[in-house]
């Protein structure tokens, strides 16, 4: 297993040493825990829409045309 530095605020040294003694594990494994829980999600997450992450706005904003792709007036000069 290879050796890294890391450099953490005060705060959050403090925080993962009191998390460390509540699980009564080392520091380095609740560190590597933390880093293979983190790496996991971002895999799932990568999948996401761009609609998926903003799907609660759609639909939200009043005074718009309801579907600027069929009024002939918006579409006006589109492609030239």
């Amino acid at each position: 297993m290879q050796t890294i530095s890391l450099k953490l605020p005060e705060a959050l040294l403090r925080e993962l040493e009191s998390e460390a003694r509540l699980r009564r594990v080392t520091k380095s494994q609740l560190v590597r825990a933390s880093l293979e829980q983190a790496l996991a999600e971002g895999k799932e997450g990568a999948g996401v829409s761009c609609y998926d992450l903003a799907r609660d706005l759609a639909g939200k904003v009043k005074g718009l045309p309801r579907d600027l792709a069929t009024n002939p007036a918006y579409l006006k000069g589109f492609g030239q």
